[in-house]
């Protein structure tokens, strides 16, 4: 039995992931579970890294669990999939906070979206509700249709130095990337456990993909 394990550090709603993953996975195939240990990150064969709320809490939390290093080392040998608050705190640094450190495992940084300029009317800050995300050509993204909608909760936004990181972008006020990939890695700003049939068809990619 293979494991996917989606970490606990205490910075994050994890049933929702949870409940999605367990519906797509097949069992006795795969054992979704969630994990708060650097052996169980360290032992699973593909790691979820979800999170909210800010980047200095979710630094220190990874910090005070001592499990920011298994999260990196996963990031390096396994597949990888980071959501929300678990896509920022990948980066270098964030604004957020009056800068905090993070993680530094792809380059670049986390801005506020009002850096993008004013959204259009209607369009606040923070980022709440469904936009539509266009994509490049990835094995994540098998039959989620360009322009597909996915939810979106979030004030900053990732802006990586290499744009050959970047997997998908949308609009709110400007456009921004809200989805980026490596060879192991793919992580969205956007919620796919919240984002009906076409996050479910990410997560079931996830499953499927071989990194």
């Amino acid at each position: 039995m293979k494991t996917i394990a989606i970490v606990d550090y205490g910075m994050s709603n994890l049933r929702s992931v949870h409940q999605a993953l367990r519906s797509l996975a097949s069992a006795p195939q795969w054992d979704v579970r969630i994990v708060d240990s650097v052996a169980e990150i360290d032992d699973a064969d593909k790691i979820v890294f979800p999170g909210q709320g800010a980047a200095r809490d979710c630094m220190k939390a990874l910090a005070d669990t001592g499990l920011g290093q298994a999260v990196a080392r996963a990031a390096a040998e396994k597949p990888f999939l980071g959501i929300c608050m678990g896509m920022q705190v990948l980066f270098e640094r964030s604004e957020e906070n009056d800068g905090t450190e993070c993680l530094g495992l792809l380059a670049g940084d986390i801005r506020h979206l009002s850096s993008l300029g004013a959204p259009r009317p209607g369009h606040k800050i923070p980022h709440l509700g469904w936009n539509r995300v266009r994509h490049i050509d990835h094995p994540m993204w098998s039959g989620v249709a360009d322009g597909d909608y996915f939810y979106f909760a979030h004030s900053y936004y990732a802006h990586p130095s290499d744009d050959g990181v970047i997997a998908g972008t949308t609009r709110h006020g400007g456009d921004f990337a809200c989805a980026v990939a490596n060879e192991r890695v793919f992580a969205a700003q956007f919620h796919p456990e919240k984002s009906a049939d076409a996050g479910l068809r990410l997560l079931k990619n996830f499953i499927a993909w071989q990194a």
